[in-house]
């Protein structure tokens, strides 16, 4: 048996951190076996399902590096697939018209909580003869009444259902158009889907749908119901913790491989390793050994995870994600040096990428304004006269690299009896603007003798400007 996994986002939104653990489990099963991972857009919901929710899932996708063997398939194109299969429900005797209004359904429903009953459909029309005029009807499936469906789930174990609780659910609205219940089925027998690997929210609709399956004569698939994904105080995640789609995450500085060692972490363990690439969350992943409990998310660990990616990542593959960020600070990377070595001076230094851009900014653009803090104690009338003696001295430099640089400051320090602080200082606030930079003489090689004899120049001119 080939194993084929799916993901089946509703194009309603983005994509959360709940459905990317989703498509990330049954990607890793899939690699795992050697079988197919397929991409299924569940866009029946005509009114809420969006062109711009589609793209958010293909990017967040995307960017996680999830590809997807088959897909992605759309269930608004497959309509007459399901217009075929209700018919042979029908013609079967396995669903039936139902004429009752929604008013009729509302008090019918009233009534069975008064009587401290279950709401649900008494299935009043299954025996209807005759259709009723003037009304459009609903196709419900006729679910059986006695015995139980018993869902087999890999993560929960046996999980037993009564029939006698599930009421005859609707598979197609009064304009004909399918319903979940019935396209999920339709599309995992379609597809030949071996596995069905999704949230525990939707264990209560498998026994309903392991029911169609049955009434189609099809081979049930193996299900296993992921645990909810909770926020840092143990509520459900929802917006209100912050972060929850994929792409903000992106846009907040983590790496893909970062988030995805996490995720894979939310519910599945490997003894005490915290830390996965790719290759090992494929050999060493499991969905029988995924926990029932829910898991909380925490955002701290999230980020040391994704500290230690950037500093153990190649430069090359740093520089990748990051040019991304330093765009969205209207900065051209091809513009100043080259981002990979820019990387190499920063990686050791960020927890996250936009921090890394923002504190990279220097290397592209010439400082207009200096930190308040930073320029009033060391971009000071003393420090004028220490900048200028660095100016000709680094202006004499026969070649601009480190080490001569830094033979230079300390000369400097030497001559004037001060600290190589003292000397150092001045230069980073005036290259940067703030007291922050990787080590000053291979910064300065990298940044280059024009643009840091400028900002020296500029430092020293802004301090006259200051009496």
């Amino acid at each position: 048996m080939t194993v084929r996994t799916r993901f089946a986002p509703s194009p309603t939104g983005y994509l959360h951190v709940g459905g990317a653990r989703t498509a990330l489990f049954s990607w890793l099963y899939a690699r795992k076996h050697g079988g197919q991972f397929i991409l299924r857009i569940e866009d029946t919901d005509l009114e809420r399902s969006t062109a711009e929710s589609v793209d958010a899932i293909l990017e967040g996708m995307t960017w996680l590096g999830l590809e997807y063997d088959e897909g992605p398939f759309y269930q608004t194109h497959r309509f007459d697939r399901y217009k075929e299969v209700i018919a042979q429900l029908l013609e079967q005797g396995d669903a039936y018209y139902c004429y009752c209004s929604k008013e009729e359904i509302n008090e019918l429903r009233e009534q069975q909580r008064a009587n401290k009953e279950k709401p649900r459909y008494d299935g009043r029309c299954r025996h209807l003869q005759k259709p009723k005029e003037g009304v459009q009807p609903v196709i419900r499936f006729k679910n059986p009444i006695e015995g139980s469906v018993i869902v087999k789930d890999v993560i929960r174990g046996n999980v037993e259902f009564q029939n006698s609780e599930l009421d005859d659910l609707i598979i197609a609205r009064p304009d004909g158009t399918p319903t979940y219940n019935l396209t999920v089925v339709v599309d995992d027998l379609d597809m030949g889907l071996t596995h069905v690997i999704r949230g525990d929210d939707h264990l209560n609709n498998s026994p309903r749908q392991i029911n169609i399956f049955k009434a189609l004569g099809a081979k049930v698939p193996v299900f296993a119901h992921l645990p909810m994904i909770l926020g840092d105080d143990g509520a459900r995640l929802s917006k209100r913790h912050g972060a929850v789609s994929v792409m903000n995450y992106r846009d907040e500085g983590y790496l893909p491989e970062a988030l995805l060692n996490y995720l894979v972490r939310l519910g599945w363990s490997h003894g005490d390793q915290e830390i996965f690439s790719i290759d090992e969350m494929i050999s060493l992943f499991d969905i029988v050994d995924v926990n029932k409990s829910a898991s909380a998310f925490n955002t701290d660990k999230l980020l040391w995870l994704n500290q230690h990616y950037i500093k153990t990542s190649t430069p090359e593959h740093i520089a990748h994600h990051l040019s991304w960020h330093m765009g969205q600070l209207s900065i051209d990377p091809a513009s100043g040096p080259d981002l990979t070595k820019v990387v190499e001076l920063q990686q050791e230094r960020a927890k996250t990428l936009v921090e890394m851009a923002a504190n990279s900014q220097f290397f592209y653009k010439d400082v207009t304004e200096y930190d308040e803090k930073a320029a009033r104690k060391n971009l000071t009338p003393a420090s004028a006269e220490i900048l200028e003696d660095m100016y000709l001295r680094l202006s004499a430099l026969p070649e601009w690299q480190a080490e001569p640089i830094h033979s230079h400051i300390k000369e400097c320090s030497v001559a004037r009896e001060i600290g190589m602080g003292k000397v150092a200082q001045p230069i980073r606030v005036a290259i940067t603007g703030n007291t922050m930079s990787p080590p000053l003489d291979v910064t300065l090689e990298l940044l280059g003798s024009e643009r840091t004899l400028a900002a020296v120049k500029s430092a020293v001119t802004w301090i006259s400007d200051q009496k």
